[in-house]
């Protein structure tokens, strides 16, 4: 059975950094799209990043320039590196992946405190 095994996380000043990791344990196969959403309490679940196998990556508008996605597809485990936290990134980050035959899964999710 494939799983995600989220790491990373914690609380941080505003302006610190922090990093999360995310690896795809139990599959043989490589993962597609790799990358993480996350929920604040009373905000709609925000796609923060995502990267592609070839390493195309995608942000959302409120975290770029800060926030840098990446990979390593050896290891089926992505990367979240996050700068210049601010208070409004304080959520609950989930990591997701599109795993072939194993379809969309995601992790238990993570919480980032970020205070000012």
């Amino acid at each position: 059975q494939v799983q995600l095994v989220e790491s990373g996380g914690g609380l941080v000043q505003a302006g610190g950094s922090l990093g999360l990791s995310c690896a795809a344990s139990g599959s043989l196969f490589s993962a597609k799209a790799m990358g993480w959403y996350r929920q604040a309490p009373g905000k709609q679940r925000e796609l923060v990043a995502l990267i592609t196998r070839g390493g195309s990556t995608n942000y959302a508008d409120s975290v770029k320039g800060r926030f840098t996605i990446s990979r390593d597809n050896a290891k089926n485990t992505v990367y979240l590196q996050m700068n210049s936290l601010e208070p409004e990134d304080t959520a609950v980050y989930v990591c997701y992946a599109d795993i072939i035959y194993s379809g969309h899964l995601e992790g238990q999710g993570t919480q980032v405190t970020v205070s000012s």
